[in-house]
This record gives C-alpha cells, sequence and structure tokens, in this order.
C-alpha cells in the first residue's frame, strides 16, 4: 500500500519579524548561547567576523543566480548562534526576503511525524515492530512486484516475506516508493491514479531503502490511535510546547504575505510559478509526509528540542533515549540508495550520502565518509523537503543547521551549492 510526496530544508530558532535582507546584503542576527547545559557548548558561537562570512555567502548565492531567496539559522544547545537572509521573497514586487519568512517545508513535515510516533511508542500505545496491519485495513495481505511492464503498465506479484512494521516505515525500508522518484512507482501512480502507499510493493518490507510515502502511512497511524487530526495533536503536544508559532498546515491571512514565491529553474534560468492557493485555515485530510508550513525559527526550535535529548527549556517532548534511539543506525547492512529523477520537472537524484549513510528512525544518518570531512560530523542526522530546504543536526558539535529555499527541482545544483557553501562556512568559523 503507498502514497504521497514533498522533501527539503534549512532554518531554526527564535523569530525577529522586522528584519529584511536585499540580494546584495544579508541582514543577520546572532546571539551566543545563553548559559549552556553542557560544558562543552559553552563559549560556542562565531565572531562577527564568521557571521559576516555566513551573511557574504547567502547574499552571494542569490548574485550568483543559484537561489532567488534563502534564509538559514544555526542552533546550538541554549540558544540561536546565526541566523541571516538574502534575496527576494517576491522578485516581481521586489519584495526582499525577511528572516521569518513562512515556507512550504514539504518532507521536513516527515521528522515530526516521526517524533509523533516515537512519542506514542514512549507512551506504550505502540511497538516499534508492530505489523501495520494492527492499525490499518489493507496491510494484512502485501503484494510485491516481480515483473513490470512499462508499455502498458501491467505487472506480476508475489506475496511479500513478512509483514510491514512501524519500523519499516520509519526507516522508509517498507517497500512502499514514491512517484516523483521511482519509475515504477511514476508509470503506476499515473497508470491508476492510486496513491504509492495503495500499490503493490516494490520490495519485501525490510530489504531495501527506498524514499517512500512511508510517513504518510505513520500520520495515518498517528490519528487512528490519538483519534484527532494530526494538526490538533502537532499543535497541542509539539508545536504550542516548543512555541512553534508558525508552524501548521496552514497560513493565517495576515500571515500570507511572508510565503515566498516558488521558482523552478527551467533551461538554467529561474522562473516563478503561478501562484496555487494557500489554505488559510486547517482543513483535513492531513500527511504525514507533507503539508506542514514553518519557518527556520520554529524549525530551529525543533532542531534544538533534538539536539537536547528531547527537550527544550521546561517543555519534554521525548525522552533522551528516544532521541538516542532515532539517530542510530535501524537499518542494518542496507545503505541509504541514490534515488533515480522519474519526474525531472520535480528532482534530480538524491541524497548526498548515498551509498555511504545510514537511515535512523525518520532520519538520515551521515557516515564516516572521508570526502565530505569539512560538513557535518559523522552521525549527524538530517533530511530535507522538496523545494530545497534542508535541515541537519549534529550531536558531536552540539549545532543544527536549517536553510530554506522555495526552488524546483529538488536537489538542483544551485540549491546545493547554496546549502554546502553555506553548512562548509559554519564549520570554518564556529568556535
Amino acid at each position: 500500500m503507498r502514497l504521497q510526496k514533498t522533501v527539503f530544508v534549512v532554518a531554526a530558532l527564535l523569530a525577529f519579524p522586522g528584519w529584511l535582507a536585499s540580494p546584495g546584503f544579508a541582514q543577520t542576527n546572532a546571539q551566543p548561547p545563553r548559559t549552556a547545559e553542557n560544558a562543552k557548548a559553552q563559549g560556542q558561537g562565531f565572531s562577527d567576523t564568521g557571521k559576516a562570512a555566513l551573511s557574504r555567502q547567502l547574499s552571494g548565492a542569490v548574485a550568483r543566480g543559484d537561489t532567488p531567496g534563502v534564509v538559514a539559522l544555526v542552533v546550538g544547545l541554549d540558544g540561536v548562534l546565526y541566523q541571516g537572509a538574502a534575496g527576494k521573497l517576491d522578485g516581481a514586487r521586489n519584495a526582499a526576503m525577511p528572516v521569518n519568512a513562512i515556507f512550504s517545508i514539504a518532507s521536513m513535515t516527515k521528522p515530526v511525524t516521526s517524533v509523533a510516533i516515537m512519542m506514542l511508542f514512549e507512551e506504550g500505545k505502540l511497538k516499534l515492530d508492530d505489523p501495520v496491519s494492527k492499525y490499518l485495513p489493507g496491510f494484512d495481505s502485501l503484494q510485491v512486484i516481480t515483473k513490470f511492464n512499462e508499455t502498458d503498465a501491467t505487472y506480476e506479484t508475489r506475496p511479500a516475506k513478512r509483514p510491514m512494521t512501524i519500523r519499516h516505515l520509519l526507516t522508509h525500508t517498507s517497500g512502499i516508493g514514491y512517484g516523483f522518484t521511482n519509475p515504477i512507482e511514476y508509470r503506476l501512480t499515473q497508470a491508476t491514479k492510486k496513491q504509492e502507499w495503495q500499490l503493490p510493493l516494490l520490495s519485501d518490507p525490510g530489504e531495501k531503502w527506498n524514499y517512500s510515502a512511508s510517513t504518510r502511512v505513520l500520520g495515518m497511524i498517528v490519528e487512528k490511535i490519538t483519534g484527532t487530526s494530526l494538526e490538533a495533536y502537532y499543535q497541542q503536544r509539539i508545536f504550542k510546547p516548543l512555541g512553534m508559532v508558525d508552524t501548521s498546515y496552514a497560513v493565517p491571512a495576515a500571515k500570507q504575505s511572508r510565503v515566498p514565491v516558488v521558482y523552478n529553474r527551467v533551461n538554467g534560468l529561474l522562473q516563478p510559478q503561478p501562484p496555487a492557493p494557500i489554505p488559510s485555515a486547517p482543513a483535513a485530510p492531513f500527511r504525514g509526509d507533507g503539508g506542514l508550513y514553518s519557518t527556520v525559527q520554529d524549525y530551529g526550535r525543533f532542531v534544538q528540542m533534538l539536539l537536547n535529548g528531547g527537550h527544550l527549556g521546561s517543555a519534554r517532548i521525548l525522552s533522551e533515549s528516544s532521541v538516542k534511539m532515532m539517530g542510530e543506525n535501524n537499518i542494518g547492512s542496507i545503505f541509504v540508495e541514490l534515488q533515480p529523477d522519474a519526474d525531472k520537472s520535480r528532482t534530480k537524484p538524491f541524497p548526498l550520502g548515498a551509498g555511504h549513510d545510514k537511515f535512523g528512525l525518520g532520519f538520515q544518518i551521515a557516515s564516516n565518509d572521508p570526502r565530505y570531512a569539512k560538513f557535518r560530523s559523522p552521525g549527524s542526522m538530517s533530511w530535507a523537503g522538496i523545494y530545497n530546504t534542508e535541515f541537519w543536526i549534529d550531536p558531536v558539535k552540539h549545532i543544527g543547521g536549517v536553510q530554506m529555499m522555495q526552488l524546483l527541482p529538488f536537489y538542483d545544483d544551485g540549491a546545493i551549492r547554496t546549502l554546502r557553501d553555506f553548512e562548509e562556512l559554519v564549520y570554518q568559523n564556529l568556535r
């Protein structure tokens, strides 16, 4: 069985609504951490020179045409270390990108859903190795595709070797795929008009890593167990306790002027997409794998909660042991695999670290790859959203980074260059 899409990433804490930045200059605010809880993080931060370098990098990315606009943030255990913005919120209106811009974060919804599942796990309302069929109908007689005819989208199947579990969904080893990246799923969703989680599996549960609509199914499980909507549950149990005031499945009308225009890169040129309606009030159905809007400040608070082992200030979301489990290899000898570009208008092949990295419970886990020594530490957790929003959580250096754009395709060369240049400078200048 299956579902739909979403993807990418970069943001973090504390909102400063009045700050704007033009393409030529990134306005920033950065604070040293307040009294740090961990001695290793005391004094952590960036010098004025370091902050200026990060701001120049963001402005340079806009000037090169790598992105029309970007907001970035770095947090430590106890505060915001840096935030800045550059470029345009809306080029046609010549509106500068504010640091509190509200982005469609797409698949950066997935970690929120994964955290919600772990909260239910801690409350004893589910077990990670429970079969999905215990909670949802239609998952008890799974079939795996053995032969596929691209011409007419016909296929042959056999019964799956084992049940699909919640752990398989959390790790994207469920056998479900995504149409925008998997050629078989792309063809089948077009031919059948079904969603990915409703189709036969691409592989046996537990045997292969495929980026997928698995987290959509997790969202369905959250709603089934809690008896409430994802919007209501997330607001009550995650967003309000963490102070994530601009995160929701909708953007109130009074805030929609802070939503950036989405751009496509077509033949090397950035072109604005026609305006799409933005919901001003949350309306079901809600998806566990995408659909949230957020800011870098809000998502930074979510990142900071995980950096702190499940709490932020007096708000305890998860236990330290659950956060640790989420950041550990949960796919054994399997590796994160390079995902193809079945829908080239939406994505390029991804992710960084494919063939080396592992996957935890909702997060990609960085390997000890010498090629990436100047970036995030091995063991860092990350994921992204399709409009090139990104985040990472570094438990070794005790920092997290969030960077947000609104640009297609996913893994656009300019967007990835913007991310990696920023990340490299973060570690060069962190003190």
